[in-house]
């Protein structure tokens, strides 16, 4: 544990098991959408993401122990995960206990009541999302690829839930939130059995008196990003449910995008544990890159197809997609380097928290831009929803999502900036670039093949426009070529443990 177990994290390793079992749940989470979309109208669709517009202000504490689990645990510091399971447990029966007569008064307040008894259900939802969250937190210190097992886990649950609901009993809102509800909590099961030689140390309740003592910094951060996640409210009550239910579907595929930075979970860690060198950053920061370019391109110049296949009525949805892909790109890399920032703060690292410290750190400074964001975005989110006239549903969402890409590209600027002056990360110029005329290739092959509305066509199509990726990639770029070689001695390892039983040995490279 901690130190040592950090320590034995292998940076792409982790990653890629992590990143290869998010793409298992894009086909997972297709099906569950194509269940929704093609069962619901544009609508009831609006009406079902919006019970999920309030859940989150119910789960605003669950990330406060997490963010410390990860870095106690980091440093070796026993007891942490007996100790935190028993308090976020704490904290998701009060979370859940406050839902329920708040979310009834919602319900009736915006006219929604004849859905009030999935709102209740979601109640169960908050349980399993604030222990899966502890429970990731501690296994991306120790075996972050478990999360990726974790995943694929509740997304095939999810899905077979789903199919049992809603086409074996014809139950459309009930299948999909009952879905939501056993597949995260069987995920629980899971991790607890990962950690189940952990839950074997003493309870150190000083540890929560460390966490609580710098909770209201965090409870800070969380506050900001719900601010600035209203929004999403905003564009329900007044751009209406179709543009919400747009803004929503183009998010089903911009999530993909996002998967490459799972390529990076391993390097969060390592900082902490001070066994991250500037070629691992460099290295990290090239491959989460070498993923995220060509999925934007895929998703980006196939958006009409891949809309088409939820529901052919969101096919002219496709501009919202486009918009979202970039706003996704330009997040995932403020992500990246908010990361290093957090993971080269070390005020805690003897395990106890000082408040002065913290509010004086840089961490404190990542956690206030939610709220600079939220100064800017909402009011102009606000106008352009009230007092311009954006037209169509869809407009309406590319109106939104182009004031999110203003203000997230004004924050990624200052955030480099900054960088810079504090540590610097390292970039491989030459290999981006081969990575943007790989992606570009590709993509004028993906405009000039037929447009597909099929399911089959569509998957069949991004795996070909993929795989041509991947042929130039492989032909003009070294670490392509190294990194298909580390897959490959991957999996002979594991075929070689599995047909023989021995221990099969940890590679040096990451």
């Amino acid at each position: 544990m901690g130190n040592n177990g950090t320590s034995g994290i292998r940076l792409r390793y982790s990653g890629l098991i992590v990143f290869a079992t998010q793409l298992l749940g894009v086909v997972t989470g297709l099906i569950f959408t194509l269940l929704l979309t093609r069962s619901m109208t544009q609508t009831e669709f609006g009406d079902w993401t919006n019970i999920f517009d309030y859940t989150p202000y119910f789960i605003i504490a669950s990330g406060i122990l997490p963010f410390w689990v990860t870095r106690f645990i980091a440093r070796d510091i026993k007891g942490t995960v007996i100790t935190s399971t028993v308090s976020q447990l704490t904290l998701a029966v009060i979370a859940t206990v406050t839902y329920l007569p708040i979310i009834t008064a919602v319900s009736y307040a915006i006219g929604t009541s004849q859905y009030l008894p999935i709102y209740l259900i979601a109640g169960f939802y908050l349980l399993a999302h604030y222990m899966v969250t502890v429970f990731e937190a501690a296994l991306t210190a120790t075996k972050p690829h478990a999360t990726g097992y974790g995943f694929i886990i509740q997304e095939v649950v999810k899905v077979a839930v789903a199919l049992i609901v809603i086409l074996g009993l014809g139950q459309i809102f009930l299948g999909a939130i009952l879905a939501l509800v056993i597949a995260p909590t069987t995920q629980v099961f899971y991790y607890v059995y990962k950690l189940r030689h952990y839950f074997k140390e003493k309870i150190d309740w000083r540890y929560f008196k460390q966490w609580i003592k710098g909770s209201p910094v965090l409870l800070y951060n969380v506050l900001g990003t719900q601010i600035l996640a209203s929004f999403l409210i905003l564009l329900y009550l007044y751009g209406g449910s179709e543009a919400r239910a747009y803004y929503q579907n183009a998010l089903s595929f911009t999530t993909i995008v996002s998967y490459a930075s799972s390529i990076s979970i391993a390097l969060y860690p390592k900082l902490l544990a001070n066994s991250c060198s500037k070629d691992d950053i460099k290295l990290s920061f090239k491959t989460v890159m070498m993923l995220a370019i060509p999925l934007a391109t895929i998703v980006m110049t196939m958006a009409s197809s891949f809309l088409t296949v939820l529901n052919v009525t969101y096919a002219d949805g496709w501009p919202v997609l486009i918009a979202l892909t970039v706003d996704t790109l330009i997040t995932m890399l403020i992500t990246f380097y908010s990361s290093i920032l957090m993971g080269t703060e070390n005020f805690d690292a003897a395990g106890e928290i000082h408040f002065k410290r913290l509010v004086k750190s840089r961490i404190f400074k990542l956690f206030s831009i939610p709220y600079v964001q939220s100064a800017v975005a909402l009011p102009a989110v606000y106008l352009v929803l009230t007092q311009l006239s954006v037209g169509s549903p869809v407009t309406t969402s590319v109106a939104v999502v182009a004031v999110l890409i203003l203000v997230h590209l004004g924050t990624f600027i200052a955030l480099a900036a900054k960088s810079r002056r504090s540590i610097h990360v390292p970039i491989a110029w030459r290999s981006i670039a081969k990575y943007i005329s790989a992606a570009f290739i590709m993509g004028a092959a993906l405009v000039l093949a037929p447009t597909t509305t099929t399911l089959m066509a569509t998957i069949t199509k991004t795996l070909a426009g993929f795989g041509l990726y991947i042929a130039i990639l492989l032909a003009i770029d070294t670490q392509a070529r190294e990194l298909l070689r580390l897959i490959w001695r991957e999996i002979e390892t594991n075929l070689l443990h599995r047909n023989t039983g021995q221990n099969p040995s940890v590679p040096t490279e990451n």
